[in-house]
């Protein structure tokens, strides 16, 4: 998302709230600071809004945002795009990048910085070019959302989170806990609300909303075997262990806050099969920022991210 500062600039330093109970709790960040290293920096101005990222067995692939969402870059390995491949459909605001374990990409047309959309998409593509890119419409249960945020579960359980600048982020799944793949190209899903997430303001610098930029969920991803979850602000990772797999509670128990070096307007995520988590960030009135990479994160969320109390993420 291109930076709406004029929706945030109202809740900078605003006082988040304390949930309580099992399905709408979410748990205490224990905060690490763990260095990142840079892996390599793009260059080409068709990554200036980057904002998913997903690494997959076949390469890295990169898209922006509404605006630069109609083709996704492959990144060779010093962050150069080796290809330009067209989505091949009508795209309204693509926020975040996924995939599933058959190497599909999946494009999370999630965003509505106006909460005006009456649906949102996932749209599955295949980057060889062998099937068509095909949209799955989904519907919220309570009105339109805002969100930047797409986990697939190694099962293929798609799960969205909503941003919001107050830190009250919601948790939807498909009804009836649908496979990504099994989501209907002909009539709309129906999402149901499944959790609550609750974040709290950081110190840490970064993005371009001092403040509430700590608390706006900004993306996501799930490591390659599906054990940890991760989620991000502009500002600070959130790494969450899932040994069982399941997104949706592991997001309700103790997370490991990591804050990030200073992203200018950091939106972008992704696991590599080694357990390192790759971030990335749009350009912002600068120059294109290098991709970052945090060794040993799935490690590092195994070790720290045991259940805790429920209660406010951040610090």
């Amino acid at each position: 998302m291109r930076a709406s500062t004029r929706h945030a600039a109202m809740v900078v330093g605003a006082v988040t709230i304390l949930v309580t109970g099992i399905q709408f709790g979410t748990a205490s960040a224990q905060q690490v600071s763990p260095t990142f290293e840079v892996l390599c920096t793009p260059t080409d101005t068709g990554l200036t809004e980057l904002s998913g990222l997903a690494d997959t067995s076949t390469g890295m692939y990169a898209l922006g945002d509404s605006g630069a969402d109609d083709r996704i870059a492959e990144l060779d390995p010093t962050c150069q795009v080796a290809r330009w491949i067209p989505v091949g459909t009508e795209t309204y605001d693509v926020e975040d990048l996924d995939s599933t374990t058959d190497g599909t990409l999946w494009l999370a047309d999630i965003g509505d910085n106006n909460k005006v959309r009456t649906s949102v998409a996932l749209i599955g593509f295949d980057p060889s070019g062998a099937e068509a890119a095909t949209p799955r419409v989904l519907t919220y249960p309570d009105g339109a959302h805002d969100a930047e945020t797409l986990l697939i579960s190694h099962d293929g359980l798609p799960v969205i989170v909503t941003k919001d600048y107050l830190g009250s982020s919601e948790i939807y799944a498909p009804a009836g806990n649908q496979n990504v793949h099994d989501l209907s190209t002909t009539v709309p899903t129906q999402l149901n609300k499944v959790g609550h997430l609750q974040f709290s303001p950081t110190t840490t610098p970064g993005g371009p909303v001092d403040g509430a930029g700590t608390m706006a969920v900004t993306g996501g991803a799930v490591s390659t075997d599906g054990t940890v979850v991760a989620l991000r602000t502009y500002t600070d990772i959130y790494l969450y262990s899932a040994p069982d797999g399941d997104v949706v509670k592991a997001l309700s128990t103790r997370a490991i806050r990591v804050p990030l070096p200073n992203e200018p307007q950091g939106e972008a995520i992704t696991f590599n099969n080694d357990g390192d988590l790759i971030s990335g960030s749009e350009a912002y009135q600068g120059p294109l920022p290098p991709l970052l990479v945090l060794r040993g994160a799935t490690a590092l969320a195994v070790a720290g991210g045991s259940a805790g109390p429920l209660g406010s993420t951040g610090s």
